[in-house]
């Protein structure tokens, strides 16, 4: 692993969440939740940050209908 200087971590993060977020059927809730949380504070536009906004309340929000989905099909909701 090489050393990168400090001014590039944003612009790295920045470039990951954006592939979460372009990908975003292929990847983990937490995952998405992080590259969301990325992308609000520091997205390039403010539609970008918006963008990543709305996707947390729809992500955040499917949360409890996967558990009573699990729940349903007899699993541990643990």
């Amino acid at each position: 692993m090489t050393f990168q200087p400090r001014s590039e971590w944003p612009a790295d993060r920045v470039a990951e969440a954006r592939a979460v977020i372009a990908d975003v059927a292929h990847h983990s809730d937490l995952l998405i939740r992080l590259a969301c949380n990325v992308l609000v504070q520091h997205g390039e536009t403010s539609a970008e940050r918006a963008d990543a906004q709305r996707l947390l309340v729809v992500v955040d929000a499917r949360r409890p209908v996967r558990r009573a989905q699990r729940e349903d099909q007899g699993r541990d909701a643990r």
